[in-house]
């Protein structure tokens, strides 16, 4: 994976658009890939789904903590994925207090499949999800990866070790 392309996809979001003057300000917007990842310094962090507990009370938490110190490392976006859809992904967000990890909705998981990192949780009655991980893509190209262990076997636990913020922050501090 390392120093290979992320995955041309598109992404299904929904965004605040002032300009409807409606009850309900947001419309479907379609996201490429190029247009999160194209000369840009991106951390993306993926977790298994958006109200889990450990991935409300550490993993994005403390991405959203340190957001400074990523920007401080030249890193222009940090990105959550998981595979959720727009309205999951928007209503975890605020419930969050999320104003500064851009949360991206895989709702088919495509992103994630092609990424290699699709996972069966159907043992927790989740289906398919994305396997807990981190990355950070330097211009489209994946320079550094942060795979939880247990992935090739598909774990049934959902480990929590190396693709944490300060493990990440860590390796861009050198």
């Amino acid at each position: 994976m390392i120093n290979n392309t992320v995955p041309q996809v598109t992404f299904k979001t929904r965004v605040r658009n002032e300009a409807l003057k409606t009850e309900n300000p947001f419309e479907w917007k379609d996201v490429q890939t190029d247009e999160i990842f194209k000369g840009k310094k991106v951390v993306v962090f993926s977790l298994p789904g958006a109200f889990t507990p450990t991935c409300s009370t550490s993993h994005l938490p403390r991405y959203e903590a340190l957001f400074e110190e990523f920007k401080a490392q030249g890193v222009d976006q940090i990105i959550c994925i998981s595979v959720n859809d727009a309205f999951v992904m928007y209503q975890w967000g605020k419930g969050q207090k999320a104003e500064n990890v851009f949360l991206l909705p895989d709702g088919n998981g495509e992103f994630t499949r092609k990424m290699g990192l699709l996972v069966d949780k159907s043992n927790l009655g989740f289906g398919m999800r994305s396997w807990r991980y981190a990355m950070v893509v330097n211009d489209s190209k994946v320079e550094k990866m942060f795979i939880e262990e247990g992935f090739e076997d598909n774990h049934p636990e959902d480990p929590f070790e190396v693709s944490d913020a300060d493990t990440v922050l860590n390796y861009l501090k050198g």
